[in-house]
């Protein structure tokens, strides 16, 4: 499985990425390992995640995620938390 997802960063800020396991990508991402954006942003926490079979798929998906408003991650996010 591929997992798009988005964090939330200790400055409130979000960032998005992609994996093939999503726990093991936010224990590496917490650990100061991660990507490099988030690393002086911890603690992350995970808001939000689509599931893709398949990998190129999720990889557009992410592209179009990162090109969204802030505004429009935080109605993801809110539509997420509501499920």
């Amino acid at each position: 499985m591929n997992y798009v997802y988005l964090l939330q960063c200790s400055d409130d800020t979000l960032y998005c990425g992609w994996t093939t396991n999503l726990q093991d990508r936010l224990a590496v991402h917490n650990s100061g390992s991660g990507a490099k954006y988030t690393r002086s942003r911890l603690p992350v926490q995970l808001v939000y995640y689509e599931e893709y079979e398949d990998r190129h798929e999720a990889l557009s998906r992410e592209w179009h995620i990162k090109r969204l408003s802030r505004a429009e991650k935080e109605a993801l996010i809110a539509a997420f938390a509501a499920t």
